[in-house]
């Protein structure tokens, strides 16, 4: 993919050159995959980013409201806790939701396998056929399986549900996860106000520290995305910075008509 800038265009290589080309081999070293921390991306960027840019905004509003700088810093407390104990509850219900269903869906699947095997036989023939499997090999395929029920069962749910054992992800840790990462995002925006007394001084020191901190999420990103780093961090940043315009522009203008 080149330098890792935003092309989307995959050019894959004809396995008989990856097997014979040995200099191919060297100019593109093995990198290896993210590995067990991968199914908890989404809790790991998402509630950093969530406290970065959520409280940042609330700030912004309340200063643009009027508030004085005690009061901002009580705001911003209290919607740093709330903020992080909501995120938590919300993604231990979801996973935890989440997980059940896979749960349910293996035990119909093993249902199916037991008193329907026919079926579930079709449909691997299928689901191999649309791959660009052969008659020949997807028969193979089928007949390996048929074998082998914790295998069968394996690759049903992977096919059929995008479930793999070693991605399922833990209620516990995706809450403990997006609530504490949460509290961190949060930081920038409140710390600042234990010390200053102007509000405005305070905005600008935490619109320094949110928006050096959403840039370096943006940028940690891409070692797993493998994409531009200075695009992400920027993207990361401006997404901040127009939300922060809007939620001051409401402040100031309750603060005027109120």
């Amino acid at each position: 993919m080149g330098d890792g800038a935003a092309d989307d265009t995959l050019t894959i290589t004809p396995m008989s050159a990856i097997h014979t080309d040995a200099t191919a081999a060297e100019e593109h070293p093995y990198r290896p995959h993210v590995g067990p921390s991968r199914q908890y991306m989404r809790d790991i960027i998402l509630g950093v980013n969530d406290g970065l840019v959520s409280i940042f905004l609330l700030v912004a509003g309340v200063v643009g409201g009027g508030l004085g700088s005690r009061d901002v810093l009580l705001t911003g407390l209290a919607a740093s806790a709330a903020g992080a104990i909501s995120m938590a509850a919300g993604e231990y219900i979801a996973t935890k939701s989440q997980e059940e269903v896979f749960d349910s869906e293996r035990e119909l699947e093993i249902e199916h396998l037991e008193f329907h095997r026919d079926i579930e036989l079709e449909e691997i023939r299928e689901m191999f056929g649309d791959m660009g499997l052969g008659a020949e090999e997807v028969e193979r395929v089928a007949q390996a399986l048929d074998k082998d029920d914790e295998a069968f069962l394996k690759v049903m749910m992977a096919l059929e549900f995008g479930v793999v054992d070693e991605e399922r992800r833990s209620p516990y840790t995706a809450a403990v996860l997006s609530g504490l990462l949460f509290l961190a995002g949060s930081l920038p925006s409140v710390v600042p106000f234990f010390f200053v007394d102007s509000t405005w001084l305070g905005l600008f020191i935490a619109a320094i520290g949110s928006g050096l901190a959403l840039f370096a999420v943006g940028v940690v990103k891409t070692f797993v995305t493998r994409k531009s780093w200075v695009w992400s961090g920027t993207e990361n940043v401006l997404i901040a910075a127009a939300g922060a315009v809007i939620s001051y522009g409401v402040g100031v203008l309750y603060n005027t008509y109120a």
